[in-house]
């Protein structure tokens, strides 16, 4: 009776997984994909080398692709987008800019930028329309961080910026080592450490925890995480890109009420650049290796696709889960 009940639940598990799984929407295309921004169940932006974006109207069926006039040799490693019309894109490299439409790209202002070929943006996010943060790499012992408070129009130095450990650095690979909102922002970084930094505005003062996931070269670490909407559950994941295939220590965990960061007793299926967060206790990962799954807030992962992509992310409002990577190729995850 009980082996009975156990092979019912192992195989109600088992459907439930092939009921998640990822559809490539389009690839072909030639550009890298690493910026994503989905804004509801229809409406996403992308952007990546070359000077690429795309924007849909439908949920993923279509895209208008263009190439910023000016910057076709830009990399725009992240963006974020509030509407069809309205969206920032922030570019690595040199020279670092971010650009700013609010006509659905027809026109780009450039809000930010600088020729120091020392400044190396990594991502950017938004705690709402109007209050933002980009990260990059450190100059002189401090991450650079830029803030803006008025929609990106104007971006100032934030003024206590993170302390950096000698050849730590952030990653430029999904927009995800940075995330913020109104009480917090919250980096993860890599290279010869993997750490937690936490920013809270009501002491004025970071944080600072290790992450038990793989450092010490320089494409080794925690290249992102997320948290559930009430914020009781975080993922971080990262790993080696170098060695893709490498599965010890490439995603941790903090268990619920606690801060205490835990290694995955069962990782996802080699290196991982992007986590988000579905909803309960399920998060998606996506890395060039393919995509993993959790449902249980992180502990254990379940590769669910093969595909390589860079990036996902779920809509602001709504449910629409989008992938993308390199060659123009976007997918969505489906329930």
């Amino acid at each position: 009776m009980k082996r009975s009940l156990l092979l019912l639940l192992l195989s109600v598990f088992a459907l439930g997984l092939k009921a998640q799984h990822i559809e490539v929407l389009q690839q072909g295309n030639q550009a890298s994909i690493r910026g994503l921004s989905v804004v509801d169940d229809k409406v996403a932006w992308i952007s990546g080398n070359k000077g690429t974006i795309a924007i849909t109207k439908d949920g993923g069926k279509t895209w208008d692709w263009q190439q910023v006039k000016g910057f076709e040799k830009s990399d725009f490693r992240d963006v974020e987008a509030f509407s069809s019309r309205e969206a920032i894109i922030m570019s690595s490299g040199t020279p670092a800019v971010i650009l700013k439409t609010t006509d659905g790209g027809q026109n780009w202002k450039v809000n930010y930028k600088t020729i120091d070929t020392a400044v190396f943006l990594d991502a950017m996010d938004f705690s709402d329309r109007l209050n933002g943060y980009a990260l990059g790499d450190p100059i002189d012992g401090k991450f650079v961080l830029l803030q803006t408070k008025d929609g990106g129009e104007r971006w100032e130095p934030f003024r206590k910026c993170p302390n950096a450990l000698r050849d730590e650095a952030a990653f430029a690979a999904s927009g995800t080592c940075l995330r913020v909102d109104k009480n917090k922002l919250v980096i993860v970084t890599g290279g010869s450490r993997s750490r937690l930094f936490e920013y809270s505005p009501s002491n004025n003062l970071w944080d600072y925890s290790p992450l038990p996931i793989v450092s010490g070269k320089s494409s080794q670490g925690a290249f992102s995480f997320a948290s559930s909407s009430n914020g009781s559950l975080r993922v971080f994941v990262g790993g080696d890109y170098a060695d893709d295939k490498k599965t010890d220590s490439v995603a941790s965990y903090i268990t619920p009420h606690s801060n205490l960061i835990k290694s995955a007793s069962q990782g996802p299926a080699g290196f991982q650049s992007c986590v988000e967060y579905i909803s309960g206790e399920t998060f998606l990962a996506t890395g060039t290796p393919g995509s993993n799954l959790t449902t249980d807030g992180g502990k254990t992962w379940t590769k669910i696709d093969d595909t390589s992509y860079n990036v996902c992310r779920k809509a602001k409002h709504g449910k629409l889960v989008l992938l993308a990577g390199n060659g123009g190729k976007i997918g969505i995850f489906k329930m």
